[in-house]
């Protein structure tokens, strides 16, 4: 492994507030499929493996803890709940939040065309990190990790909200006590008209209080209504 991307590894490691005996491991988690075609000669190995192995573990930890946090919930609750806490968008809203996209290692073609905001990568490389620390070190290990990382996706759940999305909580937070005024406005964008990234801010009252950034509008604004929420303690 090169120097560089060793640093960037420790560096990750800290972001994360993790330790892992096996750089190697944890470089195969963060190495997507499209990089490692694009590298056969050098023998890259890819996070598919690992990333199945983290699917089956999320599953698990969160199944389990919603079933000993709620002992009166239905089975059909309990699978409800557990698909919304680890699905696709909360995944990739964590990884957003500690910027994980940036330690991705991807092709070409893939950074080109904005893979490192794409929900769908990092949600892949959230799960593969969750295998990685399973081998590394412990079912105890990923299970504190996914419980830290998921826990205001958790909270939704005990709030009732699971299964909504973000602006939709907002909206039913802000307006909790009357009516409010909630506008979403594009306040930039960055990057060529193929690969454009939308900055969406999230106004009540004419009052900014969050602002999200992504590859569409709609998730933009998602990304809004979670700062907002975040900043108004309300996850």
């Amino acid at each position: 492994m090169k120097k560089d991307r060793k640093e960037q590894l420790k560096k990750f490691t800290q972001v994360m507030e993790i330790s892992f005996h096996d750089l190697n491991l944890l470089d195969k988690a963060l190495t997507h499929s499209s990089y490692a075609n694009e590298n056969k000669n050098k023998h890259v190995q890819h996070n598919e493996r690992l990333e199945f192995l983290g699917d089956a573990i999320l599953d698990l930890v969160v199944g389990e803890y919603l079933f000993k946090t709620y002992p009166e919930m239905p089975e059909g609750e309990l699978s409800k709940a557990r698909a919304s806490v680890v699905s696709e968008s909360p995944l990739a809203a964590c990884c957003a939040g500690f910027h994980m996209g940036d330690y991705i290692l991807l092709g070409n073609g893939e950074l080109a065309s904005g893979g490192r905001l794409r929900a769908s990568i990092l949600a892949d490389a959230f799960e593969a990190v969750v295998g990685a620390i399973y081998i590394d070190s412990s079912y105890e290990a990923a299970r504190s990790f996914i419980l830290y990382q998921l826990r205001d996706f958790l909270a939704l759940v005990e709030s009732g909200h699971y299964g909504k999305d973000y602006k939709t909580v907002f909206q039913e937070f802000i307006q909790r006590d009357g009516e409010q005024k909630i506008d979403y406005e594009l306040c930039r964008e960055e990057g060529p008209d193929h690969d454009k990234t939308f900055y969406m801010e999230v106004i009540v009252n004419g009052k900014v209080l969050g602002e999200g950034s992504g590859k569409t509008k709609k998730d933009a604004e998602q990304q809004a209504a979670h700062e907002a929420l975040e900043k108004l303690h309300a996850l």
